[in-house]
């Protein structure tokens, strides 16, 4: 079952510290496509490493954004900047 294979329970049990774009986009309810869109401009819900040419998503954001509903994304949030 598809459901239970991007559950947080199963995430937890089988990634790794990193996941591909695609899985996580699954896990949020969107296609692959949208994920990378998302990633591109900056918007994807949780936070992504750029190592070279690869794309990687963070499974520690990833579990919380799936069970807080809340979007993690990858800039500081705006609130918590303060220039020196």
């Amino acid at each position: 079952m598809q459901g239970t294979r991007y559950s947080p329970t199963h995430i937890r049990a089988t990634w790794d510290g990193t996941g591909s774009v695609e899985d996580a986009s699954r896990a949020l309810g969107f296609s692959r496509a949208k994920g990378y869109d998302l990633v591109r401009r900056g918007e994807f819900p949780c936070r992504v490493l750029r190592i070279g040419r690869t794309t990687r998503v963070v499974t520690a954001s990833l579990l919380r954004v799936l069970e807080s509903g809340e979007p993690e994304y990858n800039g500081a949030p705006a609130g918590h900047c303060t220039p020196s």
